[in-house]
């Protein structure tokens, strides 16, 4: 079963179209690219997909659910995680405590007995620091763990958000434009986590400019332009496709 199908899915803006009838699908354990021009729709699409627009024709399933016209926080409690174009870290709060957050979702202790910092409450804040260090460590950034996220440079600003959206333990995590401002190395480096996440059967979907980051990591893509799909398939051979290549260079 895909992990995430999009279904004709259109969307509307005062009689403009963004998204034009798209359909295609992200499998468990695989990295799916989504790529296009300026404008081509491809964030347009994410929002739909995470309950912050939604559709004027078709749907969304997870899983064989539909969730096509749900809040945003009920996707994310159906287990989809995002990140962000611009960062949106608590830029006061320490990196642990930016991570912790995210698990926040898991909560089973009442806001009453975190008040009152019942034992339970106590023991649950302390797993949720353990879990938090586990991923700070899986992304070499436990050394950062109590600086002010504020404080940290862009490349590691964008690591505390993966983080972040991956601490509630999703089923689908959609990356918009995780790479964008790191040079190569940091990039490579965050491509062989995104690697491993995909290993342990985490679906992702990847919208990235960066095409050299994108054609090293994954396995299908998907080719939007004026919010139609133009191509889909292997990475290589969609890149050769005159369509794609009209898309990016003109002509």
């Amino acid at each position: 079963m895909s992990a995430l199908e999009l279904c004709n899915l259109s969307r509307q803006f005062d009689g403009l179209t963004a998204v034009d009838d798209v359909s295609f699908s992200v499998n468990p354990g695989k990295i799916t690219g989504l790529i296009g021009p300026n404008g081509a729709g491809k964030t347009t699409v994410v929002n739909l997909i995470s309950g912050f627009l939604l559709p004027t024709r078709g749907c969304i399933h997870l899983y064989g659910e539909d969730i096509s016209r749900i809040e945003p926080a009920h996707v994310a409690r159906k287990g989809i995680a995002r990140t962000f174009q611009n960062i949106r870290l608590l830029k006061e709060a320490s990196v642990l405590d930016n991570v912790v957050s995210g698990f926040h979702r898991h909560e089973r202790s009442s806001w009453w007995s975190s008040l009152f910092g019942t034992p339970a409450a106590r023991q649950e804040t302390s797993e949720f620091r353990e879990q938090a260090a586990e991923l700070l460590s899986r992304f070499n950034m436990l050394q950062f763990a109590n600086l002010p996220a504020g404080n940290l440079s862009y490349g590691h600003q964008r690591r505390v958000e993966m983080m972040r959206a991956l601490a509630t333990q999703p089923r689908l995590l959609l990356l918009d434009e995780p790479v964008a401002g790191m040079n190569d190395r940091e990039a490579d480096a965050l491509g062989e986590i995104f690697k491993r996440l995909a290993k342990d059967g985490l679906a992702i979907l990847l919208i990235e400019h960066n095409m050299r980051f994108v054609m090293s990591l994954c396995e299908e893509l998907h080719v939007l332009d004026a919010g139609r799909l133009i191509a889909s398939g292997e990475p290589y051979a969609v890149r050769a496709q005159a369509a794609v290549v009209a898309a990016y260079l003109g002509g």
